[in-house]
């Protein structure tokens, strides 16, 4: 018997082609080949195109980068040097910047 609050949604709520937009981007972000490769085959199976399987993995993409530019950002610094422009403006931090609505759009 499961205990939900209600309103609260699980994994089980979820439909096979919106559990495979979660694992392609939980596979794109722990940078495992294995996972991506099954998710990939996976997502297909479940109806999505490659258009929409290609959008999940760039926005997942840009998820993944603004920690890795933050920690670079970070080391940079302790060398007394600036992060390249490229950098700062990645990700969610330049559409905060830009104030367009969402995370990493």
């Amino acid at each position: 018997m499961k205990a939900e609050k209600k309103g609260c949604q699980t994994m089980d709520d979820l439909t096979f082609k919106e559990r495979e937009f979660v694992a392609l981007g939980a596979a794109l972000g722990s940078n495992c080949t294995a996972c991506v490769e099954y998710h990939v085959g996976e997502a297909r199976k479940a109806g999505l195109t490659d258009s929409q399987i290609r959008a999940a993995l760039d926005l997942a993409d840009k998820v993944r980068k603004v920690p890795a530019a933050k920690a670079l950002n970070a080391a940079l610094a302790l060398l007394g040097e600036t992060a390249a422009a490229e950098n700062k403006a990645s990700g969610c931090e330049s559409n905060m910047a830009s104030k367009t609505p969402g995370c990493c759009n």
